[in-house]
């Protein structure tokens, strides 16, 4: 598969709102303008935008969605005790958009969810990103600083004119501040880290994929260390022209242009998974599985998502060879209704 790199800014729709066929490819850093998405009558029902935000420490996961989906905005803050395996769930669900604000492009105005059960604030300042969350149970205030040249993936998944999705996965991210469960203060220190999905496009009714993330270090030939970043996803893209494929070693991207091949159990989502495309072979080994089901009439979605470690190798644009073990982690199986 040849995907093309686009290095200028310009907007993922045309003035009809259709798919502008030149925003299709991936870049390093966010370049497309997506505000399109969501405005007027064009695509309504199948207009999706969100921004998901996990924070991972070695005692626990946090994640933040603020998410609108034309016909209602989906709020929610989880988050993992790693070693009891309680999860703490707030979830809000709001007819429309109105409780929720989400910015035309990545990083151009703050990501908002205002609802009494959950509250989120996403902010961008010189250096990083701000994220705040509040329940009941849980208080957040945490900030993902950002690395100077640090690359990202930016991917432009088309199925058609009308049907398309732009993503954005920042993985790997330091993350620092704190905590707050049930009371309880849980510094987020110095070896924590974060994962942005940001997501804006048009849907079809019927979606399905595998999407994996890991961090650490891996090791070359000669021995010497580096920092490790994986981004692998599945099933969605393979009728389109990119993949969302991509390693991160010492902060600089290296796209995996092909398809890769996902090996799980659904009957037994916590035994070992399997990754392999052409410059990587990975297994993963599931802790815990967030089971989370929805059923809402015509609306409904399926999710697994495991938490535990990848092992293997993954190879760079230059043929380098890089061995990992125990990037922490996780790899998810969803179907969705929507």
């Amino acid at each position: 598969m040849t995907e093309r790199e686009i290095v200028a800014d310009l907007p993922l729709c045309l003035p009809d709102g259709r798919l502008d066929p030149d925003a299709v490819g991936w870049s390093r850093v966010p370049l497309h303008d997506t505000s399109g998405i969501g405005r007027g009558l064009r695509g309504l029902g199948r207009n999706k935008r969100w921004e998901y935000w996990a924070v991972v420490t070695a005692d626990h996961v946090v994640a933040l969605t603020t998410s609108a989906l034309d016909y209602a905005a989906l709020h929610q803050v989880w988050v993992l005790d790693r070693a009891t395996g309680e999860e703490v769930d707030a979830v809000a669900i709001a007819p429309l958009n109105r409780s929720a604000t989400l910015p035309g492009r990545l990083g151009a105005g703050p990501v908002r969810s205002r609802t009494r059960p959950v509250a989120i604030a996403v902010d961008e300042g010189p250096g990083g990103t701000r994220l705040r969350a509040r329940t009941p149970r849980v208080d957040l205030d945490v900030t993902v600083s950002r690395p100077a040249g640090r690359e990202l993936l930016g991917v432009v998944v088309p199925w058609s004119d009308r049907r398309f999705q732009y993503t954005v996965k920042d993985v790997g991210r330091p993350a620092t501040g704190r905590l707050r469960l049930d009371g309880v203060e849980h510094p987020v220190a110095t070896g924590a880290w974060a994962v942005l999905d940001h997501g804006r496009g048009r849907w079809p009714y019927r979606a399905a994929w595998q999407w994996g993330v890991g961090f650490g270090r891996g090791v070359d030939a000669d021995g010497a260390g580096h920092e490790v970043a994986l981004q692998l996803g599945g099933t969605w893209t393979r009728a389109g022209a990119t993949t969302e494929n991509g390693v991160l070693v010492d902060g600089r991207l290296h796209k995996l242009h092909d398809e890769l091949d996902w090996t799980f159990d659904r009957r037994a989502y916590t035994a070992p998974w399997r990754v392999r495309g052409e410059r990587l072979d990975l297994a993963f080994v599931p802790a815990h599985d967030r089971v989370s089901r929805t059923q809402l009439g015509v609306v409904a979605s399926s999710t697994h998502q495991c938490f535990g470690t990848w092992s293997g190798w993954v190879t760079t644009d230059a043929g380098v060879r890089l061995d990992v073990d125990g990037l922490d982690g996780w790899a998810e199986d969803v179907a969705q209704r929507w």
